[in-house]
């Protein structure tokens, strides 16, 4: 539905930051989008040598994102862009590495005034990887 270009005009991560390769679907509150983990991605050479696997914060970070796409609407209404609040409920588990493809899923639960509420679930192979809650708020971005 969206490629990586097309994320980009909505959201103002770049890589290699930009944690989400296309978007899938998309409903009014409901997103799901698709990463491929490759193995030259810069947060391998460091967690782990000779047993790479994705970093906890970056799979979360990944569901933000998807969050944001989400949310892009919002933000350009509020010429801001969402920045994280908080994190709830994070539970982790399976173990995400080199070459894994996730599907990650995003549910708009909750909004007041410009505090969003989601939840955030991340799958690979029909299994769950992570899942949790979230916040975030629209912020104006810096020199703008």
């Amino acid at each position: 539905m969206l490629t990586q270009a097309e994320i980009e005009q909505l959201i103002p991560h770049r890589p290699p930051m930009l944690l989400i390769d296309e978007v899938l679907s998309q409903t009014a509150d409901s997103l799901v989008a698709r990463k491929t983990f490759r193995p030259d991605e810069f947060f391998f050479q460091g967690h782990y040598p000779n047993h790479p696997l994705v970093p906890g914060v970056i799979l979360c970070e990944a569901c933000m994102q998807a969050g944001a796409v989400l949310l892009a609407k919002f933000a350009a209404e509020a010429k801001g862009v969402p920045v994280a609040t908080r994190l709830n409920d994070v539970k982790f588990k399976r173990m995400v590495r080199p070459l894994d493809v996730v599907d990650i899923e995003v549910t708009l639960n909750e909004r007041i005034a410009q505090a969003f509420f989601l939840t955030a679930k991340m799958t690979c192979a029909g299994k769950v990887c992570v899942r949790f809650d979230f916040g975030c708020t629209m912020t104006e971005p810096e020199g703008a």
